[in-house]
């Protein structure tokens, strides 16, 4: 039996995929590198986001039994939480696409 934590990884890794058609796909001029001006501390910002909304659903849910998200769950937020980690992983590697070689991790000028 499958451990539940490598499905959702391999739920995370099909998300991910099918996201990144729709914000990188190849008709458009953006690439994924340029979602971040200060590199891994712009990918940070973003997880403390998602983080911040996260509490602030859970904080609804613990005052309110009935309340229900009307757009991300938890779980949703956490598979892009595991998402965004991956991009920070990756970004470090200097694997992004449209990651410039010639700038460091956080994006400034080598």
């Amino acid at each position: 039996m499958k451990k539940q934590s490598i499905i959702v990884l391999e739920e995370c890794a099909e998300l991910q995929l099918k996201k990144s058609n729709d914000y990188q796909n190849p008709h458009s001029r953006i690439r994924q590198a340029d979602y971040y001006p200060r590199g891994a501390a712009s990918i940070l910002d973003i997880i403390q986001a998602k983080v911040l909304r996260m509490y602030s659903v859970i904080e609804a849910m613990e005052s309110d039994p009935d309340y229900v998200p009307n757009f991300e769950s938890i779980e949703d937020s956490g598979k892009d939480l595991i998402n965004y980690s991956s991009f920070l992983v990756a970004w470090c590697r200097g694997g992004i696409d449209g990651q410039d070689t010639n700038r460091d991790f956080l994006n400034r000028s080598k």
